[in-house]
C-alpha cells in the first residue's frame, strides 16, 4: 500500500496508520472488535451501529473503542 493510500489517526489513544477511506466497520474487522455491546466514539461524538459501514474516517481523527462488557 502506498503512503497516500494511507492515514494518520488515534485510536484508543494510540496513533495509528490505516488505509484512506475506511469505515468505522473496516476498523472494527481490523482490529478485531468482537464486543457485540461495542460503542465506537468519532472525535469524541458516538457513531451509530447502524452507520458503522457508512462513516468514512478521516486523516487525524480520533477514534475510540469502548467495550462497556467486562464480565464479573
Amino acid at each position: 500500500m502506498a503512503a497516500r493510500d494511507k492515514i494518520e489517526v488515534v485510536i484508543n489513544g494510540v496513533r495509528e496508520v490505516v488505509p484512506k477511506d475506511i469505515t468505522i466497520a473496516g476498523l472494527i474487522e481490523i482490529y478485531n472488535e468482537r464486543d457485540g455491546g461495542l460503542i465506537v466514539e468519532q472525535n469524541n461524538r458516538y457513531v451509530f451501529p447502524q452507520r458503522y459501514g457508512s462513516t468514512i474516517v478521516k486523516q487525524g481523527d480520533r477514534i475510540e473503542f469502548i467495550n462497556p462488557d467486562f464480565g464479573g
